[in-house]
């Protein structure tokens, strides 16, 4: 057939798939049939994971464990995910966690940006991928990593095992020998069956998911819509595919077909390695299936959430390590207070009272960073940021089982910092209170050692109650103090915390001022004693930073 005909011929299928998907709607609403809800099954971390995991992209520095859950980006990832399948939810982990080069992510923004500008398109795309939403496995695993099982040699011979137990069971009326042939046929069957049943029950969860996958990528294809081109062209392979992956309609129509073919004839596993020989060899056209799906259904999330986002800004993204946030906000916060934060090339030591919002400064800016490098915008009302890894040291803990304590899983964390500022993929370093373990002094002075080795080596963001580290790094970071102004607003500006409210909080929680008197004049004797920023401002000046 000359390509011009297969092109009519595949037009022609699309739009007779699309009439009947028309027809059978209009069929539901004149019978007053309401369509399934989805019911939006609430899988694993690992699996949301999977898709990342199998499908990595070694040129680009993804998110380590650590960093993903010092920033809380799986509550993050969860808000992105609001009525979006599996597909979609394992594409936004992928972006989230190693980003997009600067050609995706105009690409991303381009749709997005189509997208949020129609809600009415938006939502109509939306409703057709609603049905993704009942698949209750991920198959991911199955397409990109999954070896084809091999076919045992009777797969498909099956035929003759009921009419050789009808034949065994008449010939007992012969002979009562017989019921031993009858014994024989029966037990193959259900033996078969028994080994085959986990097996098949999960491939057919799997096969749901995937036909799902493909009715919807159809469906799509033969939408007439610029943003589904790319879905128009497999539109009728993909259906033809779903039809092949299915029982017979009558198997599934009659009542007691599907049983009595399954344990008579092993008809589903003879299904089951069908399914498999088609999957298999049908892989690359499945992974672009997916693929397309998941993209355009992330595109869709993405657009939903941020047309109800309180600050948005398409990001300036650029290769060097200054870094400008105007107005910024934390996705996961709906009424934070909005802070800047520009550093031109250097590092920044942020200094500030208990309780001001250090620790939130720094993964609002840690948060708005990957954003940025994931979807292209950021939580701000300006942004121009770097497209490099995020690396964080936030929430190091003791572990009883692993035997290691805090100051043990602080300085692991430091060598893996050390390490990824050495590797091929460095980055921007987010630090917060680092080296909380052990005594004072020896938390300052392996502080600033670490420190100064990564601030030598790229961008660094540290908080930390050692102030004296400001004057120790002032060669390395900027110091920038979180405060409050006049009207009671959190601004962010140079210099070092001068007054400390520690002590303070004791008589305001209730310790009493006899605790709060002790505790000041400890302060002040120690102040005295060690504190003299002015002398060691040439400490680590001129230190060699290799090695």
């Amino acid at each position: 057939m000359p390509p011009d005909q297969k092109g009519s011929m595949s037009a022609f299928v699309s739009k007779l798939s699309a009439l009947w998907v028309l027809l059978v709607s209009h069929l539901r609403a004149l019978l007053m049939i309401p369509d399934r809800e989805p019911v939006d099954y609430g899988f694993v971390a690992s699996d949301v994971a999977q898709l990342h995991r199998l499908c990595s992209d070694p040129a680009r520095g993804a998110l380590d464990d650590a960093t993903w859950k010092d920033l809380l980006l799986d509550a993050y990832r969860a808000q992105l995910s609001k009525e979006v399948s599996i597909f979609g939810q394992q594409v936004l982990y992928r972006r989230l966690r190693a980003g997009l080069d600067d050609e995706a992510c105009a690409a991303v923004g381009e749709r997005v940006r189509a997208l949020m500008r129609d809600p009415a398109r938006l939502a109509a795309l939306h409703r057709d991928c609603t049905s993704l939403r009942h698949a209750e496995q991920e198959i991911a695993t199955l397409l990109f990593d999954d070896a084809a099982p091999p076919v045992p040699w009777w797969v498909g011979k099956t035929w003759p095992l009921p009419i050789l137990l009808l034949a065994s069971i008449a010939a007992v009326i012969v002979t009562p020998a017989a019921w031993l042939a009858t014994g024989v046929v029966a037990y193959l069957l259900m033996s078969t069956q028994m080994r085959y049943y986990e097996r098949v029950d999960e491939w057919d969860r799997s096969m749901n998911a995937l036909q799902m996958l493909l009715r919807t990528s159809s469906i799509l294809g033969a939408r007439d819509d610029a943003l589904l081109l790319p879905f128009a062209a497999p539109a009728a392979a993909a259906g033809k595919l779903n039809r092949q992956l299915s029982r017979p309609p009558m198997v599934m129509m009659t009542p007691g077909a599907r049983t009595y073919l399954d344990w008579f004839m092993l008809d589903n596993v003879n299904h089951y390695y069908k399914g498999v020989r088609l999957v298999h060899g049908h892989l690359d056209f499945l992974r672009a299936c997916f693929a397309r799906v998941g993209e355009l259904e992330a595109d869709i999330a993405l657009a939903r959430h941020l047309l109800e986002a309180p600050a948005l800004c398409w990001a300036e993204r650029h290769a060097h390590g200054a870094l400008a946030l105007e107005g910024t906000v934390h996705p996961l916060l709906p009424r934070a207070q909005a802070l800047s934060v520009s550093l031109a090339g250097g590092g920044a030591f942020i200094s500030g009272q208990n309780g001001i919002g250090k620790s939130t400064l720094l993964r609002t800016v840690g948060v708005n960073l990957v954003t940025a490098r994931a979807f292209g915008f950021c939580y701000a009302q300006k942004a121009r940021v770097p497209d490099l890894p995020v690396y964080t040291s936030m929430q190091s803990e003791d572990s009883l089982f692993g035997g290691e304590s805090l100051y043990m899983a602080e300085l692991r964390r430091a060598q893996e910092l050390l390490a990824a500022a050495d590797g091929p993929h460095p980055g921007i370093c987010i630090i917060d209170e680092i080296f909380r373990g052990t005594n004072h002094l020896e938390s300052v002075s392996a502080a600033a050692a670490v420190l100064d080795v990564l601030a030598a080596r790229g961008l660094v963001l540290v908080s930390s109650h050692n102030l004296v580290l400001a004057s120790l790094l002032a060669q390395r970071l900027a110091p920038l103090c979180v405060r409050l102004d006049g009207a009671g607003r959190l601004v962010l500006e140079p210099g070092v915390l001068a007054h400390t409210n520690g002590i303070a909080l004791l008589a305001q929680r209730g310790f009493g001022s006899a605790i709060e008197e002790r505790a000041g004049r400890v302060f002040d004797w120690l102040d005295g004693y060690l504190a003299h920023p002015g002398d060691c401002d040439g400490v680590l000046a001129g230190s060699p930073v290799s090695g």
